[in-house]
C-alpha cells in the first residue's frame, strides 16, 4: 500500500427531493466522480478530476439538478460505471492506494453500484471517514462546508460538484496533516 499518496473522493449520484417523487424503477447510482490526488510527503495537493458517469437505470430529476448542476444532457455524455472504475485504477492507482471520503456514503454507494451492475469494485479496502476524523479531533460535528468555516479555509468551486468538494475535503486532510505534522 502506498501510503505517500492518498486519494480523497466525492461521488454525486442521481436524487430526488423525497422518496414519493423517485420514480419506481430508479434507483441512485453515481453520476459523477471526483477525485483529488494528495502527495502526503511534501502535504499537497498532485490533481483533481471530474469523471461523468452515464447511469443506467435512472434519469436526472429536475432537484438533482438543482443540487449538483449536472444535466441529464451532460451524464448522457459520460462514460459507464465499469469505465470509470477501469479509469480510477489506471490512472489514479485507486485499488493500490488508501482513499478518504467525507462519511461513509461514497463508500456505501461505490459498493452498492458496483455490486448492483456487476462492476468490479476499484478501490482499496483502506477507506478512512474523514467527516468522523474531523469529530473526533475537534469535538463538534459539521458539514463539509461549516468544517472549512471552522478550520479558515474557503470553499473552492461549486458544491455537490465531486470535483469541488473532493478538492475542499483534500484541503480539510492538508490542513489536518499541517497541523498534526508540526
Amino acid at each position: 500500500m502506498d501510503f505517500n499518496t492518498i486519494n480523497c473522493v466525492d461521488i454525486e449520484s442521481t436524487c430526488w427531493r423525497s422518496n414519493p417523487e423517485q420514480p419506481k424503477n430508479e434507483i441512485s447510482e453515481i453520476i459523477e466522480i471526483g477525485i483529488t490526488e494528495i502527495d502526503t510527503k511534501n502535504i499537497k495537493v498532485l490533481r483533481t478530476k471530474s469523471i461523468i458517469v452515464k447511469p443506467q437505470s435512472s434519469k436526472i430529476s429536475k432537484f438533482c439538478t438543482e443540487l449538483t448542476t449536472l444535466t441529464q444532457e451532460q451524464v448522457d455524455q459520460g462514460i459507464s460505471l465499469s469505465q470509470a472504475c477501469d479509469e480510477l485504477k489506471l490512472r489514479f492507482k485507486s485499488d493500490k492506494r488508501p482513499w478518504m471520503s467525507w462519511g461513509d456514503y461514497d463508500r456505501r454507494q461505490f459498493s452498492k453500484n458496483c455490486r448492483d451492475y456487476d462492476v468490479s469494485y476499484p478501490f482499496s479496502s483502506s477507506h478512512t471517514d474523514i467527516h468522523s476524523m474531523f469529530t473526533l479531533l475537534y469535538g463538534v460535528e459539521l458539514s463539509m462546508e461549516d468544517a472549512l468555516k471552522y478550520l479558515n479555509l474557503p470553499l473552492i468551486g461549486t458544491q455537490h460538484r465531486g470535483d469541488s468538494d473532493s478538492l475542499n475535503i483534500s484541503n480539510i486532510l492538508l490542513f489536518l496533516l499541517k497541523k498534526f505534522r508540526s
